[in-house]
């Protein structure tokens, strides 16, 4: 998912008084009960201040108030109202109700969110029970992994994952991001794209921490099916971007690669914030046959007090023939994010092909003020 931080103006709003107005309807629709002038007095209360997930678990606490007091009773209740609503976020934030106050039913809760997630997405309010019972969770889950629910089975894949983004850590998958292997075994040629991309970006995650065990992982994957082969392309993205020659070795990648640099180039030379760059490149083979290759380029930010920072980016994946050439090219804004601030100063971008820098060029922010 996006970074919490992103456009925060914009993403929260999906949870503003129409949403509120959405769930009130669901509840009342999904039981007489339901006490809709209670919910929409504790969910408007404050949530002008609050940010997208702040407000999921602001709207979560709202729903209390308003539900019967026997949590079994409430949660029959909450299970009725996600088919009614009509937005992702809003089922996300009626199932961190079972988050907030279901670690007590352990199975009867675990069980809700197996159903919910089909509604929006449960990935967040199932991490409360991992971090209190992770081998009870977990056991769950890979039941889940052969689920014909495509929602559920990707549940027991995203749930689990090490570094879900927005997601608060589960210790004991801090302290070792493997302990879902199972799953991600049941999952490896899962035929729904949906849980594939989940299973890829687990993977991700463990890469980051245990790059080895991964490796030694993915290694034991026949890739004879595309559905695999697509999963450890995606897996090993961070591994391939810094260059690891196991990695580009486990997709067909040699480290390192027989072709000449003839032109690398990044215009303009002098850009201001919001200026758009061309960085182009052309290559030439100097095999005598066909080469896959692996082609990023990594941008140095510079920083405050002279320092810099590296984040590489993928430009392009293919197959060079023979002696054959490639021209390459790619256009970048360059504007500040939530997450990456830029700073006057001289940019050096290097080219990157199958883990080996090739050539250098660069250009330089300015500040408004200057000419």
């Amino acid at each position: 998912m996006t970074n919490e931080s992103a456009s925060p103006a914009l993403l929260k709003d999906i949870l503003g008084p129409e949403a509120l107005a959405a769930i009130a309807d669901a509840g009342t629709a999904a039981a007489a009960g339901f006490d809709r002038i209670a919910f929409l007095a504790a969910a408007t209360e404050g949530l002008d201040a609050l940010s997208i997930m702040e407000r999921v678990r602001h709207i979560a606490d709202a729903l209390h108030p308003a539900l019967p007091a026997a949590y079994p009773e409430a949660l029959g209740i909450v299970r009725a109202m996600a088919p009614r609503l009509t937005h992702g976020f809003q089922a996300m934030a009626v199932t961190e109700y079972v988050a907030r106050y279901g670690t007590d039913h352990f199975d009867l809760s675990m069980d809700a969110l197996a159903d919910l997630t089909r509604s929006g997405t449960a990935e967040f309010a199932i991490r409360p029970f991992l971090a209190r019972d992770t081998p009870r969770a977990l056991a769950i889950m890979a039941r889940w992994s052969v689920h014909e629910n495509e929602h559920v089975r990707r549940l027991a894949s995203e749930g689990a994952r090490p570094r879900l983004p927005w997601a608060a850590r589960v210790p004991a998958l801090k302290a070792d991001p493997t302990l879902a292997a199972p799953i991600l075994e049941a999952l490896k040629a899962d035929p729904s794209p949906y849980v594939r991309k989940s299973v890829a970006n687990h993977l991700n995650d463990i890469a980051k921490d245990r790059p080895d065990w991964l490796l030694d992982r993915l290694a034991g994957w026949s890739q004879d099916d595309a559905r695999t082969r697509w999963i450890v392309r995606h897996a090993l993205r961070t591994l391939i971007k810094a260059g690891d020659a196991r990695a580009l070795a486990l997709i067909g990648v040699a480290d390192g690669a027989a072709v000449a640099v003839r032109g690398f180039s990044v215009e303009p030379r002098m850009v201001r914030l919001g200026d758009q760059i061309m960085i182009a490149a052309d290559l030439l083979s100097e095999a005598d046959e066909g080469q896959r290759l692996v082609v990023d380029y990594r941008i140095h930010y510079a920083r405050a007090g002279g320092k810099t920072a590296a984040k590489v980016f993928k430009l392009k994946t293919f197959d060079l023939a023979a002696r054959a050439g490639a021209a390459l090219n790619v256009r970048q804004t360059i504007r500040d994010f939530s997450t990456r601030r830029h700073h006057p100063g001289r940019h050096e971008i290097e080219l990157i092909v199958n883990g080996r820098t090739m050539a250098t060029a660069g250009f330089d922010l300015v500040a408004p003020s200057e000419s």
